[in-house]
């Protein structure tokens, strides 16, 4: 069940016109979105440029001091970045709050503005096709917050709040509502939330004109109890979703009605070697550019499972399950060619570039790698033109 509060008034890549990059077609320039707090390294968000052609990335600076800025989203044809500031409900919940950036010409951020996150611990955040609205999820009490974008760039009021509610098995983990990311279909008519929490995929109808947020019908999909739902990745041909378990090192695949939005079970498997004795713990779950391969990152384990993904039924193989080449892996990201694959090692202050067989799918470690502290997130601006 949900509670919607008010009409007050979140892909995380997209185009930029080359007139307002001085990167050539085959360099991206790339956002790191850290953990800041503790005895972390970091300061902020961090921006590198990355080589398609050899799969190198520049040596970091810090694009903007920022707060915990651990998951960014990025409207490069405007060339805006925007970043959740995650502070838990222990550091004042009070102070989470979503945040808005501009691009300049040296890859730097200039902030513009930002707005109560209204939750604790904001954890992901999207952009909708229109690059009219913001989205993000909120871990702490459970709920999903949509902020209007005005032309200067600046974030809005929220023009929809809504709360989760509900609890599942894992009493240390699921007393209640825990959404943890928000994706939309690719025609822009559907939102999906995972919550950790609940063991469910919500799913809303997204209205792009007035920002808001309707349960769809069906309006959510269960996953087996115990599971925590964290991240969501949809198929290119909009057919098929998944999604990671974060408590049990699982990942379920979803056929996809393309109309209702509703979602039906195929397969649920695990990530993890048969025998491994680890801490688990998952983190990211993203879907190859080119819809063959998907990708799950392992903390505990410290690796990334591949899958070959059917065409026809959607159903995951288990192709490799390859170390990170560092401490506790979270997002990563795959390059616009599709050739590498970009992974942020949090506890180890890394982000390490593996390549991407073609064929295969399965990833290899190269020595290109960069320090960042605390990386949780990375995210690219790809230059086309208009």
């Amino acid at each position: 069940m949900r509670k919607t509060i008010g009409l007050l008034f979140v892909t995380c890549f997209s185009m930029l016109n080359l007139s307002t990059s001085p990167l050539t077609a085959q360099q991206y320039r790339t956002y790191f979105g850290t953990y800041t707090t503790g005895d972390s390294k970091s300061k902020g968000i961090y921006t590198a440029t990355f080589d398609s052609d050899s799969g190198k990335l520049s040596t970091p600076v810090l694009a903007a001091p920022a707060t915990n800025p651990s998951f960014l989203a990025i409207d490069a044809k405007r060339g805006l970045v925007f970043a959740v500031n995650e502070i838990s409900e222990g550091e004042g919940r009070a102070n989470a709050t979503v945040s808005a950036f501009k691009v300049k010409p040296d890859g730097t951020l200039q902030f513009i503005n930002s707005q109560p996150s209204h939750g604790g611990a904001p954890c992901h955040c999207n952009l909708d096709a229109t690059g009219k609205f913001l989205l993000i999820a909120n871990y702490v009490g459970g709920n999903l917050a949509v902020y209007p974008i005005a032309a200067d760039g600046s974030l809005q009021a929220a023009s929809s709040i809504i709360n989760h509610e509900g609890s599942s098995i894992d009493r240390s983990r699921q007393q209640g509502p825990h959404a943890h990311s928000i994706n939309l279909s690719s025609d822009n008519r559907f939102a999906y939330a995972a919550d950790l929490g609940t063991d469910k995929i919500m799913i809303y109808r997204f209205d792009q004109n007035a920002g808001t947020l309707q349960a769809a019908s069906p309006d959510s999909a269960a996953v087996a109890p115990g599971g925590g739902p964290r991240h969501f990745s949809l198929h290119p041909s909009g057919k098929f979703a998944y999604t990671n378990h974060e408590l049990t090192a699982m990942v379920t695949g979803f056929k996809r009605d393309i109309q209702s939005g509703g979602l039906t079970s195929i397969a649920t498997i695990s990530t993890l070697p048969q025998d491994a004795e680890v801490r688990k713990s998952t983190a990211e779950c993203l879907v190859h550019p080119n819809g063959q391969f998907l990708y799950v990152s392992n903390r505990g384990h410290d690796s990334i499972a591949c899958y070959k993904i059917d065409q026809d039924s959607g159903e995951m193989a288990l192709v490799a399950i390859t170390p990170t080449q560092g401490q506790e892996p979270r997002n990563f990201f795959i390059d616009p060619t599709g050739k590498w694959l970009l992974a942020a090692n949090q506890n180890s202050d890394t982000i390490v570039v593996f390549a991407i067989d073609q064929k295969l799918g399965a990833i290899t470690p190269t020595e290109n790698r960069i320090e960042v502290g605390r990386p949780v997130c990375v995210r690219m601006m790809v230059p086309v033109a208009d």
